[in-house]
């Protein structure tokens, strides 16, 4: 939440930069850095918000890496047109809508790439053998036995299978 917090406080900071540095940099007719900043109070908690209702910070083995992405894509897009419809409503013609464009852009491309950077760093932990989740199956069936084997073709998932309880099957018994 914190980081998800600073990529968008960043990709606000930097679309205001680009878009008056670069499109219009003269200083008439247009708002404030302060006006510009005082709206980011409001855009924060609220993009926190809606990542929370789109399931962004559900644990990173359950979710999958195109169902984040495509959140990540709804979350912005309802936040955009949320931001624009309280634009029209508050009659603030002045606030520029390019650079609300431009925010949308880079503040998605930057939470996809630092989500990325998480997982790949979650699994590179795994791989030495930390944040791992120790499984103790109860029951052995043909489901038990898939299961066990859809969990080793996947170890980004940091799941660790210490074995199985059954009364019907012998002790000692393997499964790979």
């Amino acid at each position: 939440v914190v980081i998800d917090a600073c990529v968008i406080s960043v990709s606000y900071v930097v679309s205001w930069a680009i878009q008056f540095t670069f499109f219009v940099p003269e200083t008439t007719g247009r708002l404030s850095f302060e006006t510009y900043m005082q709206a980011l109070l409001f855009v924060v908690p609220a993009m926190l918000i809606l990542y929370y209702a789109f399931s962004l910070y559900t644990p990173k083995r359950v979710q999958g890496r195109r169902l984040e992405i495509s959140n990540i894509f709804k979350a912005n897009t309802l936040m955009l047109l949320t931001f624009m419809f309280v634009l029209y409503l508050l009659h603030l013609d002045d606030f520029s809508r390019p650079m609300l464009f431009m925010f949308y852009g880079i503040n998605i491309l930057a939470e996809i790439l630092v989500r990325i950077l998480i997982r790949m760093a979650l699994m590179n932990i795994r791989r030495k053998g930390m944040n791992l989740k120790h499984v103790l199956l109860v029951g052995y069936s043909r489901a038990a036995e898939e299961y066990i084997d859809r969990i080793r073709m996947n170890p980004q998932w940091g799941y660790l299978i210490r074995g199985v309880l059954d009364d019907k099957v012998e002790r000692g018994t393997t499964y790979r």
